[in-house]
């Protein structure tokens, strides 16, 4: 005999009661989502409206900050270039007399070198010839501060006062011999000799080693060139000779600073 399942019989009761919960289950569900739907608009609109459009920031603004020293991008170049203003601002309104004295104990004549020498290899860096508007207060912004984000602010400040150092013996170490061999008068070992041109000097030797080479070697034969014609003009030979010294010195550096640039890639990275 085939097996035939048959159902139960609806029970009239329970019927009744499924067929009265069902429409209100469907409401419930429909209001609930009408519920959610319309408390999800308006968050939205809310939102687009309420939010301002940022503003766009100008190209030229991340631009002059690679540019121009900051105090946590380049602190080295950013609190020398703060002394430095200091010292101008006390050389333009301080009394001339004050002014000369602070000059002639910051030189770094024979005499001083003589019997001062770190005291005043360190005081002559702290003035600028012509103030913060002369070439190489400009040369020295862009230059110290594109040094100091490839190498560091330590070895970006070892390399201005390697030029510096090195250049101002170089230099003064010649006028000395010079007045003992007799070639110059006596005079010559007190000659006024102060400023940061010979640690930019080094700093854009050093830098032209860690651009490209289209850039790179174009700013060292414009830069060279124009210290050699100070040298041909012969208005100040012993000053143009230790440019061209701090220039070549920051050129011997470029095997150094390299490994340097590399180093710091690698720490940055």
């Amino acid at each position: 005999m085939e097996r035939i399942a048959t159902e139960p019989g609806p029970d009239p009761v329970v019927d009744s009661a499924l067929l009265d919960a069902l429409p209100r289950q469907r409401e419930v569900a429909e209001t609930v989502g009408e519920l959610g739907l319309s408390a999800a608009a308006p968050a939205a609109v809310s939102v687009s409206a309420s939010t301002p459009a940022l503003p766009r920031e100008p190209r030229l603004l991340p631009a002059l900050r690679q540019l121009l020293p900051t105090p946590t991008g380049t602190p080295f170049t950013f609190g020398y270039a703060a002394l430095l203003v200091v010292t101008s601002l006390v050389a333009q309104y301080a009394s001339p007399a004050l002014v000369s004295q602070l000059h002639q104990a910051s030189s770094t004549d024979v005499a001083h070198l003589v019997r001062d020498p770190l005291l005043v290899l360190v005081a002559s860096a702290l003035w600028i010839v012509g103030g913060m508007l002369s070439p190489y207060a400009i040369l020295f912004l862009l230059v110290l501060t594109a040094l100091e984000r490839r190498i560091g602010g330590a070895r970006a400040a070892g390399v201005f006062l390697f030029g510096h150092v090195v250049a101002t013996l170089a230099t003064e170490g010649t006028v000395g011999i010079a007045v003992l061999a007799g070639q110059l008068p006596d005079s010559s070992l007190h000659r006024l000799d102060y400023g940061i041109s010979f640690g930019v000097a080094a700093s854009i030797g050093a830098l032209a080693g860690l651009l490209r080479p289209w850039l790179g070697l174009p700013l060292v034969a414009l830069f060279g060139w124009t210290l050699v014609e100070g040298l041909i003009e012969f208005t100040d030979p012993m000053t143009n000779w230790g440019h061209l010294i701090a220039l070549t010195l920051g050129m011997a550096t470029w095997p150094l600073i390299r490994r340097w640039q590399r180093a710091a890639r690698v720490t940055a990275a």
